[in-house]
């Protein structure tokens, strides 16, 4: 995708939390690389206008050389219009007293209307990747509801549990982040999610360590290091009372860089993508597995060996999928 000619990427909620991280950061080179201009696509709703333009103004005072031009609109078609990457952040979030299915209603009419809007005027060969919770069901009813975008470019993220996993193993190891690879998130981008250290590797003096290995902690590894993975971003609330906003926008980028350019070779990442089948996984949900990223398309990692204890797991956040999907679709009727 490199090329002078600007790409041209949407954030929607560009306003939020997430949004401010991430803009500068897409601006900067570092979602598609360092001699990639842009232009910016922000989209918010109309309460946000005023706070959107905000952001467009500190854009425009940042004086970033590869921004080529912003859009900072509160209309879905105009932000859509010829765009090549679109990162879907806006969402509605979960309130205190609110149940579930309330939340997935208000979702399912959001990412029904972006779908179409998405559908009829982004580039053909748009990169989707859905942020907003619930992420990998947001990211399938974008899918049901944009029946000609090519469902392998609709992708939700997961890079974010990824990059959490990584994170704990080097503080653990005492490693440098950069040498610990191949950890995998399983499932849903919720507290079901499988953090799966089996295959993970740890660079030492230039030889490859298993991970289990190297920690020498089954306990720990099967028991906190995943509890950890998976509550970490209501740890960042407790801590910070707001939700982990950096280390998401650095993700999204993570996770489109990689797409675009390629992963490592021998490196996989973790990716929300449409399930085959794989590994058990039910079919037709967006389901996180280890993937290999070239040429812009990305591939599900075969042939990992997954013993008992980890197939229950795989299963277990497979079916919460399932019955979001049909909660999802009990929404929609109503």
């Amino acid at each position: 995708m490199a090329s002078s000619e600007p790409v041209r990427v949407m954030v929607t909620g560009a306003a939020g939390q997430i949004g401010y991280a991430l803009v500068p950061m897409i601006a900067r080179g570092i979602l598609l690389g360092a001699d990639q201009p842009v232009i910016l696509h922000m989209l918010d709703i109309e309460p946000a206008a005023e706070a959107l333009n905000g952001v467009r103004m500190e854009l425009v005072d940042s004086a970033f050389p590869l921004l080529k031009g912003v859009v900072a609109t509160t209309n879905v078609e105009e932000a859509c219009k010829g765009v090549q990457v679109a990162i879907m952040v806006g969402g509605f979030p979960r309130k205190e007293g609110m149940e579930r299915k309330d939340v997935m209603t208000k979702n399912v009419s959001i990412y029904k209307a972006q779908a179409s809007a998405l559908e009829k005027f982004a580039d053909k060969d748009c990169k989707v990747v859905v942020v907003a919770n619930p992420a990998n069901t947001n990211a399938l009813i974008l899918k049901e509801f944009a029946p000609k975008f090519p469902a392998k470019n609709i992708t939700c993220l997961t890079r974010l549990d990824h990059n959490r996993a990584l994170g704990q193993i080097a503080e653990r190891t005492g490693a440098a982040v950069s040498d610990v690879k191949n950890a995998i998130i399983w499932g849903n981008h919720s507290s079901s999610q499988y953090p799966d250290v089996n295959h993970a590797v740890v660079n030492v003096d230039g030889k490859e360590v298993p991970v289990r290995e190297l920690v020498k902690d089954d306990a720990w590894l099967d028991g906190e290091f995943v509890k950890t993975v998976q509550q970490r971003g209501a740890a960042i609330i407790k801590a910070r009372k707001f939700s982990s906003a950096l280390s998401a926008a650095s993700s999204v980028c993570d996770h489109v860089r990689n797409w675009v350019k390629g992963t490592p070779e021998g490196t996989w990442v973790s990716m929300g993508v449409l399930s085959d089948g794989s590994y058990g996984a039910p079919k037709d949900v967006i389901y996180s597995f280890p993937v290999t990223c070239k040429s812009g398309e990305w591939t599900i990692v075969q042939g990992l060996k997954i013993d008992d204890a980890s197939q229950k797991l795989l299963d277990i956040t497979g079916q919460e999928l399932v019955d979001e999907k049909k909660l999802a679709y009990e929404c929609l009727k109503e």
